[in-house]
Order: C-alpha cells, then structure tokens, then sequence
C-alpha cells in the first residue's frame, strides 16, 4: 500500500469507523469494548480524528482502533477498513510488522452476472419492511425503483441489499447493509453494519435518475442512500455519494461533466456533522453554483428532517 492509499485510511472519519465496528457513538463518546464498561468512558476527538478511553487507557487512530477491537495485525485491519469502506486499495507494498515480507492485495473484478438476478424481482423480509416503511417511512414506489431486496444470512440476520446502478443500467456494485446492527445497541455481537462484495463499483448512488431529468429541474445530492430515498420520497430527484470519505476522482468527473453539458443546478442538506461540512466543501470545488440548504435544529440528516416532518407536511424550497 503506498502512502496515499494508506492516508485514505488515516482520512476516514473516526466515529464512522467505531460505528461500522458496532459501536454505539452518542455525542462523540461511547461505551469503551475494552473493559467492562457501563458509562460511556470512551471519547472520540473529532479534530483529531483519535479515541481514547480515560478508564483503561486504550487509545489511538482509525487502523489502531480496528487491530485492538477485531484483533488483527496492522494489514488485515488496512484490509478490513478499505472493504467496509469501499476504500479502493491497489496494492499494499508496506511490510508486515512482523515478518517484513511485502504483500500485494489485488481486488477482483466485480462479478454482475452472480447478483442481477437478485434484484430481477425484490423481496423484502419483515425486518427489511420495518427499517423502509416502518423506521424510514420510505415510499413503496421508491423501494420499487431502486430495486431494494433482503436476505437472511446462516446465522439468521437480515440484510437489506441495495443495487448500484450505473447511467445505462447496467449493475456495478452493491451494498449489504446489517439489519440487526441498524437497531441493536451497543454490544449485540451483531457485527458489521455495511459490506461490499468483492470488487462492487459503488461510486455515485442513483445515476438513472439523471435519465429522468428535465431541463431545469434541481438535482439534490444526499450522503448516504437512506437519505436519497427520503429526498426521491419528498418528491425530489436525487443521487447520493455513499459517505463523505467515498467522492472519488471519477464521481467529481462525472459530476463537473454534468453540471458543464446539462446546466444543472445541484442542491445538498449537508449532514449536521464534521464529515457531512466536508463532503460539502469537496462538491462545492467541483459545483461552484452548488445550492446549500440548512437542516432544522436536531435534525441530523436529511433522513432524520424527513422522518420527523413527514406527518406534518415536508416543505422546503429550492434557492436561485
């Protein structure tokens, strides 16, 4: 792995990375997984992108958080980050702390045949149906057009599968995400939240809505899927960027490309959080005329403003 590969490791954001590990972070702190805890003495500095634990003393950055909590040496952790986030690794040319031999870590393409017929006719479990309609309160003819599907794994967890297409149709990658630890606390051994199949492209989320677009018509860019379907749910079209660490060099092409030949004009919720400032700042690089809107107090992201003033009648306007 060279140094601008392992940094993209460095970069991911720390609270991200507990959580994806199953842990449960509430403003910025979280039950420490190292001793035998019950008020949340681990502390996450944001700034520092580090976590500490002023009970045991454990500490470090993201790759030391991942080796302590899984008990892998340094390379599997760098492999483990880098498939849970999607992170593209080429190669990985540093040594083993141990035996100092170099190792190439090559990812296989992704295999569409194996999963299209998955998605050919979506079902959805119960669980699956209380995350989407009960939870998320997401609309049936949204769940339809983005083929969302479930599973039930060997050990009897569910998973809601989500396809990523790209512009002509044509399946690139896909995202299996945990239901168990999407409602379980801290400490339910349910593992992952998110995984990736070996070699999925999942770059911008959504990409044929851009078939569907009007001339004129407002784009919104949300992070995370969840929050594209409450946006494509208020009646919006909307494509999503997984998650504030995943804006490739390609998805910003694609994007700039976009906005250049369509005359498009974007709109984001930014997150209310140091990760979602940050995708922000990156598109604004990309789409100078990006149109920002304010997510109410309390609201911690899009999904969440949806939810609550869903009932009441979800209102918001489009700037310029």
């Amino acid at each position: 792995m060279d140094k601008y590969e392992l940094q993209k490791l460095r970069d991911l954001p720390i609270e991200a990375v507990a959580e994806r590990l199953g842990l449960r972070v509430v403003r910025h702190k979280c039950l420490c997984p190292f001793h035998d805890d019950h008020h949340a003495s681990m502390s996450f500095s944001v700034r520092r992108n580090t976590y500490r634990c002023f009970v045991c003393g454990a500490s470090g950055g993201r790759i030391d958080l991942v080796m302590k909590h899984l008990g892998k040496p340094f390379r599997e952790a760098c492999r483990w980050l880098a498939d849970e986030h999607n992170v593209i690794i080429t190669s990985f040319q540093t040594q083993d702390s141990i035996n100092h031999e170099p190792l190439t870590m090559n990812r296989r393409p992704f295999d569409a045949s194996r999963y299209e017929r998955f998605f050919e006719h979506p079902w959805l479990n119960d669980a699956a149906r209380r995350f989407l309609y009960d939870e998320r309160r997401i609309d049936p003819r949204v769940v339809r057009w983005c083929r969302l599907t479930s599973w039930t794994d060997k050990q009897g967890v569910s998973w809601l599968q989500t396809p990523y297409y790209d512009r002509e149709g044509r399946l690139t990658g896909l995202q299996n995400r945990n239901l168990v630890s999407s409602s379980k606390v801290q400490g339910s051994g349910s593992g992952p939240r998110f995984r990736f199949p070996q070699g999925s492209r999942c770059g911008i989320y959504n990409l044929p809505v851009l078939n569907l677009l009007r001339q004129g018509e407002p784009l919104y860019i949300t992070e995370g899927c969840s929050d594209s379907w409450a946006m494509l749910s208020a009646g919006r079209k909307a494509i999503a960027i997984p998650s504030a660490t995943l804006l490739s060099l390609q998805d910003r092409e694609l994007l700039e490309t976009w906005s250049r030949k369509h005359d498009t004009r974007f709109h984001i919720f930014p997150d209310n959080d140091v990760p979602g400032e940050r995708l922000y700042l990156q598109l604004r690089e990309v789409l100078p005329r990006l149109v920002r809107h304010q997510l109410p107090p309390g609201c911690k992201d899009f999904a969440d403003y949806y939810v609550r003033y869903r009932d009441s009648g979800l209102n918001f306007h489009d700037n310029g």
